[in-house]
């Protein structure tokens, strides 16, 4: 990264310092990201007051640029994961009866809004209509969230928001150019195989060379299944392939730590099957 950049992001932490019950939330993550240059490109746009998009197929790294973002910048995490079920009340916040009287309970956006938070909108292109709209007033010039019936609130300088998604994959949709200009859009690249041993590497240090390659070898094995429809993105599990890793570095025998971190989260028997397979090729 650049060292004017370095220089824009410890000058956005002093300014902007986070203190009381919001700061357990700065976590740092559980895995490092790698690719210099797309972080460059969002904390260039983060630091510019844009929120931002990632785009991109399971395990590019969207969450983990996300988060490796917030605690970059030194700010709380708010996450909300939508679904078919996600409202505005989730997003808000709903009506609350708290000492004799009818309060607002805050959302994770309105609690983001008011502590200066990263705000993650995971899987954002699965939100119902409703959901989506509330944020329009957020996520442009404005920076409010009006709830009817309750003082508008105000975003706080430092909050911004970054909503990531998987592109056609089923129960998603498209998003509407309203929502889609609020935001600077990164495409994530594909994770290749030389980023993927490097962050094996770096998370299992003591791996030798022999497990790190078979590891990316059935990972990318897994992905391509799923890229062809063969097998669902449910398997394609990079925390699951790290934890794995970690396992065997600590003496599990290969095929029981795989199987336990990667094969066994495919609950249905055909792809169970499948994926075994796929895991007795790279861990005979």
């Amino acid at each position: 990264m650049r060292k004017e950049t370095k220089k824009l992001i410890d000058e956005f932490r002093n300014e902007y310092m986070c203190e009381g019950a919001a700061a357990s939330r700065i976590i740092k993550p559980y895995v490092e990201f790698i690719g210099e240059e797309v972080m460059e490109q969002a904390a260039s746009a983060l630091l510019l007051g844009e929120n931002l998009l990632l785009s991109g197929a399971k395990a590019t790294g969207k969450n983990v640029l996300a988060e490796n973002l917030a605690w970059m910048f030194r700010r709380p995490v708010y996450t909300v994961s939508f679904n078919a079920n996600t409202d505005s009340s989730a997003l808000i916040g709903t009506d609350t009866f708290k000492g004799g009287e009818v309060k607002l309970r805050p959302g994770v956006v309105s609690e983001a809004a008011v502590n200066g938070g990263f705000c993650i909108l995971d899987e954002i292109n699965m939100a119902k209509n409703d959901a989506v709209a509330v944020l329009h007033s957020v996520l442009d010039y404005r920076r409010l969230i009006d709830v009817p019936g309750y003082e508008l609130i105000p975003v706080h300088p430092a909050t911004r928001f970054i909503a990531t998604m998987n592109y056609g994959y089923a129960g998603t949709r498209e998003l509407n150019e309203a929502l889609v200009s609020r935001f600077s859009v990164i495409r994530m690249p594909a994770l290749s195989e030389e980023r993927l041993a490097m962050l094996l590497k770096r998370e299992a240090e003591g791996a030798s060379e022999a497990e790190v390659k078979s590891c990316v070898g059935l990972f990318m094995d897994l992905n391509e299944k799923a890229i062809n429809g063969e097998i669902s993105p449910n398997a394609v599990d990079l925390r699951g392939l790290i934890t794995a890793l970690k396992l065997i570095e600590n003496g599990m025998a290969a095929r029981d730590a795989v199987t336990m971190c990667i094969t066994n989260k495919c609950f249905d028997d055909y792809e169970h099957t499948l994926v075994d397979d796929i895991v007795m090729s790279r861990f005979a």
